[in-house]
């Protein structure tokens, strides 16, 4: 992913010897807390993934703690083994401070070297997690109403709200009626990890399920009820609950026009209000939970709204209202909500890696800000047609709806206002011949540099990174 690291949670299946296991990747960056303990609630067995030329980490050492606390059995995987400065030795011996005794030091805990590079030993692991299984005697039934646990959830335009779903009893089927948290819908589709349409989902299995009323918030409850109106009543109370504590959470912040100036005076309290919209709701907690972390006894981030989706008109007037920056992460401002921002003066940033995020949200809060890459717009265009071209792949061809296109300059693909691929354009064509620029208006032929999932009706945006020094 963006920054060649893992920043999304993701669920996949995969076969060995005729038996199915199911796998749920976790980021192992520091934001990321959430999603671990949310991984490790999950699972039946954590695997704990240490590299060996760096040893044991602080995420490590939480991941060990979100097992423990689970009461999930550990396997441990040495990675990177292929690497001339690896020491999966020292791996061991650190691990024996934090309680987990590998086997091969007369303790309990399976341990594999692998190395993900190369593919070595990963068969090894497949049979040290179905040995593992077997010893703890997991079991599911399948023949009962559904129920589990919201792994992820998103906002489609295409397809509306999707939850990825991790069925974990019984079987659920298209057509149930189903209450995620405080949302509730009937399934219209199940969506397996490969993008197939199936029948059923038994135990153990992810899916994707279309079809509910809004995003639950990932890490939720699924059930399927019997009836339209149970449903709807289960999730009106829930989302009563919802709206009490938050009020209650207000009122208790915010108290009286007087108390506030008092203590505005007393404290010297600056905020720094933020809103943020992110592709994935994990994403969008892992990043609020990193910003309220960053405050100091002087100046601290408060949260006006955070959210999975596009940027909307709305996201905008409420910034207005509340004086906030906008953030993006792996989101875009749809054309009306970019007007508005523009006619408004309020900017929206737009961040695909966590990291970079909050840094500047840390050097914004401090004062220091000056962009060190600074991102000019230069262009849409939008996908009207898709051709096949041996030997060439798929290239787009598309019309320039805004600003103009420029070979060399950095390309995103935006799909329902969410970034599907970022990279360098391979052709720039008008009719057979490469040009260097197309203006607004014009039609051309795109194709990207080792990407090829591109559809019509996907708008292609052009940019410019320069670097700016910094100054204080």
């Amino acid at each position: 992913e963006a920054g060649g690291i893992t920043q999304h949670i993701g669920a996949y299946q995969v076969e060995q010897d005729g038996q199915k296991i199911t796998f749920i990747d976790t980021p192992g960056h520091a934001a990321f807390t959430a999603m671990r303990a949310r991984g490790a609630e999950v699972t039946d067995i954590a695997i704990l993934v240490v590299a060996a030329d760096d040893s044991v980490m602080p995420q490590t050492i939480e991941s060990i703690n979100h097992a423990k606390a689970a009461g999930v059995p550990i396997i441990v995987a040495i990675n990177k083994i292929d690497k001339p400065d690896a020491d999966p030795q020292k791996v061991r011996t650190a691990l024996l401070q934090h309680e987990v005794f590998v086997e091969t030091m007369g303790g309990d805990t399976l341990e594999v070297e692998v190395s993900a590079k190369t593919g070595k030993n990963l068969d090894k692991l497949l049979e040290a997690i179905l040995l593992q299984a077997e010893i703890l005697d997991l079991k599911a039934n399948a023949d009962r109403t559904a129920e589990g646990v919201v792994i992820e959830a998103q906002l489609d335009r295409g397809r509306g709200s999707v939850a990825t779903v991790l069925v974990q009893k019984g079987t659920l089927k298209p057509g149930q009626i189903v209450v995620a948290g405080d949302q509730w819908g009937r399934v219209r589709a199940l969506v397996n990890d490969r993008g197939e349409h199936v029948k059923e989902a038994g135990p153990s299995m992810p899916v994707e399920i279309l079809g509910l009323s809004g995003t639950p918030a990932a890490g939720d409850r699924f059930a399927v009820v019997e009836n339209e109106g149970k449903a709807r009543e289960v999730s009106e109370y829930r989302q009563r609950l919802a709206r009490d504590k938050a009020a209650a959470r207000q009122s208790g912040s915010r108290g009286s026009l007087e108390q506030m100036m008092s203590q505005l005076q007393d404290t010297g309290l600056k905020e720094f209000p933020l809103l943020i919209k992110g592709d994935v709701q994990g994403s969008v907690e892992a990043i609020a939970a990193a910003l309220e972390k960053l405050g100091t006894d002087e100046v601290r981030a408060r949260i006006v709204h955070a959210a999975a989706g596009g940027i909307t008109e709305s996201d905008i007037s409420l910034a207005e209202a509340s004086n906030a920056a906008i953030i993006g992460f792996n989101v875009r401002a749809n054309a009306q909500a970019r007007r508005l921002s523009e006619q408004e003066g309020i900017e929206i940033r737009y961040y695909n890696i966590i990291y970079d995020l909050v840094d500047d949200v840390k050097s914004a809060m401090s004062g220091l800000l000056s962009p060190e890459r600074r991102e000019t717009f230069l262009g849409n265009a939008e996908i009207l047609e898709v051709f096949n071209i041996s030997k060439v792949g798929k290239v787009a061809g598309c019309r320039v709806t805004e600003g103009r296109m420029e070979r060399g300059a950095g390309v995103r693909l935006v799909r329902d206002n969410v970034v599907i691929h970022e990279g360098k354009l391979k052709t720039l064509k008008r009719f057979k011949d490469e040009v260097s620029e197309v203006p607004v208006g014009q039609e051309c032929g795109m194709a990207f540099e080792n990407y090829e999932d591109i559809r019509a009706g996907d708008v292609i945006e052009a940019f410019r990174v320069e670097h700016v020094t910094r100054t204080l």
